[in-house]
């Protein structure tokens, strides 16, 4: 570290930023971890300027250059503007672009095998796409072809938004239904490391969102009590999370035994540091494309169907807010109603 700094500083006067690109270039014999760590310290002291490209613009052209040209151009120029922002829009997380893209890339693909750009696409071209869809996979679609179409109107790509006539608020969003076995099972044989385990059993035991995952603190483990706080939560930690943590912990100690960092989940990057684990991070522990948050969501709909769609509970036992507790009561409720509409799901043991 400290010799790395020397060799990045030599010659410059203090006055004169120090180019991302020359950190990367000058400690390239080194590991790209300490230049991660030389850069984070040289943007403390603001003597850092970045001019490389950032990785999440590289996934962008990569991603939309895989596209119809057609479509391609305009799909890279929306989620450019989800990444910056912009007077009407704010900037997203670079999660939420991967999902957006990854929701409507097949929609695309299969548009373009008889339209050739996104002003040809009509309602009817998005009901077809939509149909097979139920619960939050259809929601997540609608939020996400409208977002590109929106777009699209305003920068007069389209003539028309196609997604004006759909329906389904927040309230629509909240019909989940539950993991299907073939999901849980695949999710289960896909967790190999011991992050992905220890991922898992939070989301799956705990409902823990993937922030909260990120910023777990060790301080927030109290194992003699076989207790953990998740997000100012605390909670009784069971078997199953105690047995990852356990194994995860028994790694990390052998992976990176001088770290200072305090956060649970560590990297070769943020063991350096001081900082959680970057979204970046979760997001390649999806698990066959089944997100933390899937998970998470199902934990809390299979404690409703469990307890009679009871609201009060749910927000006492997860704490959620009334208003997330009342829709996955609702969603219970449908479920317990309809059994011909509920899927064969069965918790890991």
């Amino acid at each position: 570290m400290f010799y790395g700094l020397k060799a990045v500083l030599d010659g410059h006067t203090g006055e004169d930023l120090v180019l991302l690109s020359e950190v990367r270039e000058r400690v390239r014999p080194r590991s790209h971890s300490s230049a991660t760590r030389i850069a984070e310290v040289l943007a403390e002291l603001e003597l850092l300027h970045d001019d490389t490209t950032a990785a999440i613009r590289t996934w962008i052209d990569r991603r939309t250059g895989e596209l119809p040209a057609g479509f391609g151009r305009d799909v890279h120029a929306c989620l450019v503007v989800l990444l910056d922002g912009d007077a009407r829009t704010r900037p997203r997380s670079h999660a939420t672009l991967r999902v957006h893209f990854g929701i409507v890339r097949p929609f695309i693909e299969c548009w373009a095998a008889t339209r050739g750009h996104l002003r040809e696409i009509t309602s009817g071209d998005v009901d077809t796409v939509l149909e097979p869809l139920r619960g939050h996979r259809r929601y997540n679609a609608i939020m996400a072809l409208r977002s590109l179409f929106r777009f699209a109107k305003r920068r007069g790509l389209t003539f028309a938004d196609p997604t004006r006539h759909l329906t389904g608020g927040r309230g629509a969003g909240r019909t989940v239904l539950p993991m299907t076995a073939e999901e849980i099972r695949a999710a289960g044989q896909a967790a190999v490391t011991p992050a992905q385990r220890l991922a898992i059993a939070l989301a799956a035991v705990h409902a823990a969102r993937p922030q909260a995952i990120r910023e777990l603190t060790l301080d927030d483990i109290d194992l003699p009590s076989r207790r953990i706080t998740l997000a100012g939560h605390r909670q009784r930690l069971g078997e199953l999370t105690c047995n990852a943590l356990l194994a995860w912990l028994g790694y990390r100690r052998a992976t990176w035994p001088d770290t200072a960092n305090r956060h649970v989940l560590v990297s070769h990057i943020s063991a350096l540091g001081t900082r959680p684990v970057s979204p970046d991070y979760l997001d390649k522990h999806q698990l066959h494309g089944i997100s933390l948050e899937h998970i998470r969501r199902d934990r809390i709909l299979q404690e409703a169907l469990a307890t009679g769609a009871d609201p009060l509970h749910l927000a006492l036992v997860f704490n959620i807010d009334h208003t997330n507790a009342m829709a996955y009561a609702n969603a219970a409720r449908n479920l317990l109603s309809s059994p011909a509409e509920q899927a064969p799901s069965r918790r890991p043991e």
